[in-house]
């Protein structure tokens, strides 16, 4: 999924489920919680079961990331 530079995901939470998010281009922050993860071409952030979480593009770049779960999603 590409987020534009300057631009966020809408934040939201998946109740009984586990993420993670795999990023594969560009920079940013990822908002897991209360806590500000720094993200790039090379970072893995495991969202846990009903975590609040927002990715942010802090750079010049698309910010590219794939998401994991188990199960479907009704988003």
């Amino acid at each position: 999924m590409p987020v534009k530079p300057g631009q966020s995901t809408r934040g939201h939470t998946h109740p009984g489920q586990e993420e993670v998010y795999f990023f594969v281009q560009g920079r940013g922050t990822m908002e897991v919680g209360n806590e500000k993860i720094e993200v790039d071409s090379s970072s893995v952030v495991l969202i846990p079961d009903g975590a609040f979480h927002r990715v942010h593009n802090d750079g010049p770049v698309d910010l590219i990331f794939n998401c994991v779960f188990q199960g479907t999603r009704n988003h």
